[in-house]
C-alpha cells in the first residue's frame, strides 16, 4: 500500500510504502543542502525499529555532506534496531560509495522494489528464527 508522501524541502521527500519509510533524495545534495535535510532525516531515523530506505534515484549532484548524511542515517536507524537499505543507480555517486567503503556498511540496491523485498525478507526470516523448528 502506498501512502501520500510530504517534501519538507525541495532536497528530500518523504513517504510510506508497504510498511517502510522511504526517503528520497533530490536534485544537489551538498553541504547547504544537507543542512536543510538533516532535522527532517533525523526524525525519520531515530524511531525505534525504523524499516527505512534511502533513495538516491532522483539525485543529480552528491558530494560528502551526502556521504555524511547516509552514514549518520544507518548509524541512527541501526542503533535504534532497526533496518535501512540504499537505493543507487547513479554512477558517479555509486563510485564514491566505493571508494570511501560505504558499500560495505550500505549496500546499494537497483531499484526501490529490491530494497524492499530484502527489508520484508530479512523480517521474515528473523521472525521465522525466533518461532524456532
Amino acid at each position: 500500500m502506498r501512502q501520500e508522501s510530504a517534501s519538507p524541502t525541495r532536497h528530500l521527500r518523504v513517504r510510506r510504502h508497504r510498511g517502510h519509510t522511504v526517503l528520497e533524495f533530490r536534485g544537489e545534495i551538498d553541504i547547504a543542502s544537507a543542512a536543510e535535510i538533516a532535522p527532517h532525516l533525523d526524525r525519520e531515523t531515530v524511531r525505534p525499529g525504523a524499516r527505512v530506505v534511502l533513495d538516491l534515484g532522483g539525485i543529480e549532484f552528491f558530494d560528502c555532506s551526502g556521504l555524511r548524511l547516509l552514514y549518520r542515517a544507518r548509524s541512527q536507524v541501526l542503533d535504534g534496531g532497526g533496518q535501512v537499505h540504499l537505493v543507487c543507480t547513479h554512477p558517479l555517486t555509486l563510485r564514491m560509495l566505493r571508494i570511501t567503503g560505504l558499500t560495505r556498511l550500505l549496500p546499494p540496491w537497483p531499484t526501490l522494489d529490491e530494497a524492499l523485498d530484502v527489508l520484508s525478507r530479512d523480517v521474515g526470516d528473523r521472525r521465522h528464527a525466533l518461532s524456532g523448528p
